[in-house]
């Protein structure tokens, strides 16, 4: 009983980051109505300037940097290649985003060679204990950051004038243009916000227990990739939802992958992506996603 505790709390821990990720996915499709496949670039960049200037100026200067500079890529990429795309199907634009991953991450790769960068980060690899259940302090430290960042992201998202905006525009992009919104100004504050979180998951997808930030990193937003799709794609959220499905299967997957042996290795990876079809043949919006009705 106490190893499924273990396994559960490091994975709602670990779930927590996957929503961050997944409301990147989320913030940016309901802004443009692009899925965003540059989404691994983003966090990539924002991990890896963290992990560049900590000795140097501090962990938590770095960490602000890097959140900083990620939605600075982000900006930068909708206002110089999407911007230039508006009015394009949205396929062709998701294809775009894939082109724009390649680039970014290949330099980014360029850059971290095959070297394992440390995050510089102040939790180090003290465990917390109580009683049978040990949790290391930078799950914990996940847990509540994440909480936070959701929370002001929802009242943001509920109370200003941006989130309004926003939503108008996923109603309807047309209609609210002719309203006076901005949709420009939209998407450039979604890519920056997606930057951002992508940036704050980076840390703790690069501290204790894993080894630090690694070329490989970046593959942990497709992990996330099932969490905003079984969640619903336009779901805010469906996204925290999901990400946390994932990271709970992941988790137990992986705990109790010996006693799962005779479904082969690797279940752990391969298991959120089992659940988001099964989710999916069910429910083919997603858990929270909206149903569109076409006349024909």
């Amino acid at each position: 009983m106490s190893t499924f505790a273990e396994l559960l709390l490091n994975g709602v821990s670990l779930g927590s980051v996957y929503a961050l990720i997944a409301l990147g996915f989320v913030v940016i499709f309901r802004a443009t109505e692009v899925v965003n496949f540059a989404h691994a670039s983003l966090l990539l960049a924002g991990g890896y300037i963290t992990a560049s200037l900590h000795d140097d100026i501090g962990f938590w200067p770095a960490l602000l940097v890097g959140i900083a500079g990620a939605a600075l890529v982000g900006a930068a990429v909708e206002f110089l290649v999407m911007r230039r795309y508006r009015g394009t199907d949205h396929s062709v634009l998701a294809i775009v985003t894939i082109g724009v991953d390649i680039l970014l991450t290949t330099e980014l790769t360029r850059r971290i060679g095959t070297n394992v960068l440390s995050p510089g980060d102040p939790w180090g690899d003290a465990v917390l204990t109580v009683g049978p259940v040990s949790l290391a302090h930078t799950r914990i430290a996940a847990f509540a950051a994440a909480a936070l960042l959701i929370t002001a992201f929802l009242l943001v998202f509920r109370y200003t004038s941006w989130g309004v905006a926003m939503r108008a525009a996923a109603e309807s992009s047309e209609t609210a243009a002719l309203m006076g919104v901005r949709l420009r100004r939209v998407s450039l504050g979604a890519w920056a916000v997606a930057g951002g979180l992508a940036a704050v998951a980076a840390l703790f997808l690069t501290v204790f227990p894993t080894p630090g930030l690694e070329r490989a990193t970046s593959l942990a937003a497709l992990k996330a990739f099932p969490a905003a799709i079984l969640g619903g794609l336009d779901s805010t959220t469906g996204a925290l939802v999901g990400g946390l499905l994932v990271g709970v299967t992941e988790s137990l997957a992986t705990g109790y992958q010996s006693d799962l042996s005779f479904l082969g290795r690797g279940l752990g990876d391969l298991a959120p992506y089992v659940v988001m079809v099964a989710i999916l043949l069910i429910r083919p919006a997603g858990l929270f996603g909206t149903k569109e009705l076409a006349r024909v």
